[in-house]
């Protein structure tokens, strides 16, 4: 079985959210389905489609993933938006909830690169990490002192 998914971006995925996930076949009779998504770095991208178990070959502009029988070949198009093919033991469902699943991982590489940035910044903007906390919606809650360090009062 083959499935073709497009990956729209959650900016353009506003305006589609009525309609959800759309599929058509194309001219070769392959399911396409466009599914939205935030996907738009391909590190991010790559490390995502590795937390969930795929071996993965990555490019600026293709990466491609492998699970126990099934494949994914993930292109970007001219106009940044990614589309993946899907290949193997797969039909319409599993290809959109592997997507859905990536897009997940997507988001937490997106976390961890935002955390890793803020810790790295902070003590240039005079802030001192005090503490870290994980919360039970899978956030994280970050405090910092401002000024502590090399500054004296008075």
């Amino acid at each position: 079985m083959s499935v073709s998914l497009i990956l729209i971006p959650l900016a353009v995925a506003a305006v589609a959210a009525a309609h959800g996930s759309q599929s058509a076949r194309d001219e070769a009779g392959q399911v396409v389905c466009r599914v939205q998504t935030r996907m738009r770095d391909e590190k991010l991208l790559a490390d995502a489609l590795r937390e969930t178990g795929a071996a993965v070959t990555a490019g600026p502009q293709e990466i491609t993933a492998a699970w126990d029988g099934i494949r994914a070949g993930f292109a970007r198009g001219e106009d940044g938006v990614w589309s993946a093919h899907f290949t193997g033991q797969v039909d319409e469902s599993r290809a959109v909830e592997i997507v859905r699943a990536v897009d997940a991982g997507y988001g937490r590489q997106v976390q961890r690169a935002v955390l890793d940035r803020l810790r790295d910044r902070a003590p240039a903007a005079g802030l001192v990490l005090e503490s870290e906390t994980a919360t039970e919606d899978a956030g994280v809650r970050l405090v910092f002192a401002v000024g502590r360090e090399g500054h004296c009062a008075g």
